[in-house]
């Protein structure tokens, strides 16, 4: 399943967003007002629980300076990556795309699009709170 959220673009330069998004105790101000727990365990990794939905670990999996961060889930239950491409428009703004990819069974996929589409989408409406 693969699911991306819409661009945004954020007042805030490439090397900025990269840099705030490399460090995983910024991923609570990305969160949607639902959070019902937030956790940093280490220095790559994070818990994070919204209402009414398991909670979740993220490793941080793999980064391109200033073009990309990829959060990876910390459970083999849940296979899935969260990747921010991230694409400088000038030296003070930039635009930031989230690409989810998972890989589920159809069941568990058409339950979780929604609300996986949904919170990927506030995530990058946040971005400018970074």
């Amino acid at each position: 399943m693969n699911l991306e959220s819409p661009k945004v673009t954020v007042a805030k330069s490439a090397q900025h967003i990269f840099d705030a998004l490399s460090d995983v105790k910024n991923f609570e101000k990305l969160m949607p007002e639902n959070i019902a727990k937030f956790e940093v365990l280490g220095d790559d990794i994070f818990n994070f629980g919204l209402k009414g939905m398991p909670e979740i670990k993220l490793k941080m999996k793999d980064k391109t300076p200033h073009s990309k961060v990829v959060l990876a889930a910390a459970s083999d239950k849940l296979p899935f990556t969260l990747t921010a491409n991230i694409d400088a428009i000038s030296d003070a703004q930039s635009a930031v795309q989230l690409h989810f990819e998972g890989d589920f069974n159809p069941m568990m996929a058409m339950m979780i699009k929604g609300p996986i589409s949904k919170f990927i989408e506030t995530l990058a409406e946040n971005m400018n709170k970074l």
